[in-house]
């Protein structure tokens, strides 16, 4: 009976259904895929203090200077694309990437990929999870 009302309603409500098979596909795909590359606040550290790995700071220049994660170097996402042959003596570490929240970092980590850097984590939840991880920010210049 219920197999029944299943396949009523989808014949009825078709565009529904693809609807739903749409979205579970998208999201299906983001935890698959999206999440890779990804690093939370206490693996970065970890990275951080035992592979030597390097922070870039993507947020503007007036971000930064508020607060970041010690030693970190600021290159602003406007100019990033512009930056990146500066940063290819750090291409044999791994890098890590922080913006404010963790979405234009995930781009900066995309532009770094394309240019053959292997080894780019983006900061999941960028500075906002950092500090919720209650670990430290500095505002001194490198």
């Amino acid at each position: 009976m219920l197999l029944d009302q299943i396949m009523e309603f989808v014949g009825n409500h078709w565009y529904l259904f693809v609807a739903l098979i749409v979205i579970s596909g998208l999201l299906a795909y983001n935890i698959i895929v999206g999440s890779k590359g990804n690093v939370e606040p206490l693996a970065a550290t970890e990275m951080i203090n035992h592979q030597d790995a390097v922070v870039i700071d993507v947020r503007p220049a007036a971000d930064f200077a508020k607060g970041h994660i010690i030693n970190a170097i600021n290159v602003p996402m406007n100019g990033f694309k512009n930056q990146i042959a500066t940063l290819k003596k750090h291409k044999t570490k791994p890098i890590i990437i922080s913006c404010r929240s963790g979405a234009q970092s995930a781009m900066a980590c995309s532009q770094l990929r394309k240019e053959g850097f292997e080894q780019v984590f983006n900061l999941h939840g960028g500075i906002m999870a950092w500090e919720a991880a209650s670990l430290p920010l500095t505002r001194k210049k490198r």
